[in-house]
Order: C-alpha cells, then structure tokens, then sequence
C-alpha cells in the first residue's frame, strides 16, 4: 500500500509542477508586454522616426563630402599651378603631364556630349502592354545594374569622360545604389539620374542600343513607364574629378598577426 500511495502522489506532485511553472511563463511573458510597452510608448517601435534619422544623418554627411571635395578641388589647381610654374619641364614633358591628367579625369574636358536620364516609374504605374504582368515595387524603380549598364555601354563606345550626375568618374570610382538613392564617391543621390558623356554621340547612341542589359532595361521601359530619355550637346564641359585619389585597401591586422 506504501508504494501505491507513493506513486499515486508522484504524478499529483509533477501536475502541480507543471501549473507552477506555467504560471511563472505567463507571468513573464506579461513582464516583456509591459516593458516593451514602456520602452516603445505605446507605438510601433520601428517606426520611420529612426529611418528619418538614418537618412538625414546620410544627406549630412553627403554635403559635409561635397564641401571637403570643393575644397579639395581648390587646393589642388593652387597646387597644380604652383607645379607647372616651378617644374621648368619640357615641353614634352609637359605634354605628356597634361595627357595623363586628362586619361585620368582630373581636368576638364570639352566637346560634343551624349546624356542619358533615367528615373523611376510612377509608384501607381500598371502594365502598358497586353498580356504583361502587373508590376512588382522592384520592377519601376532603378536599380544599381541599370545605371553601371550606362556607364559601362558609354565606355565602350568610345566616350572621353563621363559624368554621373555632377561628379566625374575615374578609374576607382564605384557606382552603388541602396534602396532607390544612388551613392558615388561619399555623396548620395536621388532619381532622376542623369549620366554625361563626352564623345561622339553616334557612337555612343549606337553602344548604348547595343548592350543587352539596356535592351533588357527598355522592356521595362515599355512595359511599366521607367523613365529614359536620351540628349545631345554641341558641345558640352565636364568638370575634372575633384576628390582624392587616395587608393583604399585591405590591411592586415596586425594584433590577430602576431597571435598566429
């Protein structure tokens, strides 16, 4: 009978366990409402307050960029005048100078220009061609292949100097976008953005009809309105690169180094 009242306890003894413990978990859980009603005041804590913030803080530094590149700009043409005057170089020398300068994009350049502009669609834009998807958000936005695709079809067409928007590009310049702002060389942009080219414009209209990813970017053109219009100028300058050319580069660590 000790054994049989022995375990007939043993299970009560576990069910009341149980009840304690469940107690205890519901009693918790109402403590993290609580405070998380607490901390976030009764609203949605991400909110677009915080995403506002990280975006001012992005269009701040932005023109914080633009202002040391101006300045930048500015000491290097003293520089560079202070050098031609005191080099006493040839004027083969100086010739040579001067064409690296322009292959590297650091002094203006002038003559006739392509321009290519590219925008967002509308965001209630439906589809304009019969038996054509409805649009998803990515499809009528721009996206980062789409103006590389520019850049790279202008290349190739024999451009001399080109220009996103109101900076010119050199040979380590990265065109990146996040979400749909377009970031180049510290300074972030929005739509539309426009790409500027100096070369011969048939060439260079005749690159950009060429390239298979601006064929792929005109069906959504078609299909959903993404904007793209196509320019050119008589003649047309484009201001040389301003910013360092300090190359950037992955170094060792020299603490986790030594540890191996």
């Amino acid at each position: 009978m000790s054994n049989s009242d022995d375990s007939s306890k043993g299970p009560r003894g576990r069910a009341g366990t149980v009840r304690l413990l469940t107690a205890a978990v519901f009693a918790l859980a109402g403590l993290i409402f609580v405070t998380s009603f607490n901390t976030s005041k009764g609203t949605n804590i991400r909110t677009d307050d915080s995403m506002r913030k990280l975006s001012d803080l992005i269009h701040e530094r932005s023109r914080g960029n633009t202002a040391l590149e101006q300045s930048a700009g500015a000491l290097r043409k003293q520089v560079d005048a202070l050098a031609e005057r005191d080099n006493g170089s040839s004027d083969a020398e100086d010739a040579r100078l001067r064409a690296l300068q322009a292959g590297a994009g650091t002094q203006e350049i002038t003559g006739k220009a392509l321009s290519v502009t590219l925008n967002d669609a509308p965001p209630d834009a439906k589809a304009r061609i019969p038996n054509v998807p409805e649009p998803q958000p990515n499809d009528l936005v721009i996206h980062q292949q789409d103006v590389q695709a520019v850049v790279n079809a202008l290349w190739q067409g024999g451009a001399k100097g080109i220009q996103v928007m109101d900076q010119r590009l050199i040979s380590t310049s990265a065109v990146r976008c996040v979400g749909n702002t377009l970031i180049l060389q510290g300074r972030v942009y929005s739509p539309p953005f426009k790409v500027t080219a100096v070369g011969d414009p048939a060439a260079l209209r005749k690159s950009l009809a060429a390239s298979p990813a601006i064929q792929n970017y005109q069906l959504y053109v078609n299909a959903y309105g993404l904007g793209w219009k196509v320019d050119e100028h008589k003649a047309l300058t484009l201001p040389g690169y301003s910013g360092t050319v300090d190359l950037h580069y992955a170094k060792p660590v020299e603490s986790a180094t030594a540890s191996r």
